[in-house]
Order: structure tokens, then sequence, then C-alpha cells
């Protein structure tokens, strides 16, 4: 697969991302699975991990400024 935004290859990785839930919340999933070009670093989240992710923010708790969470698939 090519990147969208350089031409480069893009292979499946593994990286930790944060997620603004709400004005005061951050929440980081761990070992997300993502698409990243190894040339410009740009990723995107295949729709079934998109899902999951969804799904998992859902149930995270607004009031904490910042929770850490596993990613499951």
């Amino acid at each position: 697969m090519k990147c969208t935004i350089c031409g480069g290859l893009v292979e499946r990785v593994t990286t930790d991302l944060p997620f603004k839930v709400s004005e005061k919340t951050i929440v980081i999933l761990k070992r997300l699975p993502v698409m990243q070009c190894t040339s410009c670093a740009e990723y995107f989240i295949e729709d079934d991990v998109f899902c999951q992710v969804e799904q998992t923010l859902f149930r995270v708790d607004s009031v904490a400024e910042l929770e850490i969470v596993p990613y499951a698939a």
C-alpha cells in the first residue's frame, strides 16, 4: 500500500496514540495497530480497529484527566 500524502510505503505497526475525549480528559491507547508510512509517518486507523477504539473511549472515566488503556482487539 502507498501513502496518500507522499507515496511512500505504508505498513502495519503498533503505536501509542492520545485521544482527547472531553475538555479535561485525554486517553492514551497503548499498542494500537495502525497503518503508518515509513517515509513521512502519516498514519491511519483501519475501520475495524477504529470501531474498537470508539467502544473503548466510550467506556472511559471522563472525570480522570489522563487515562492509559491497553488496546484489546
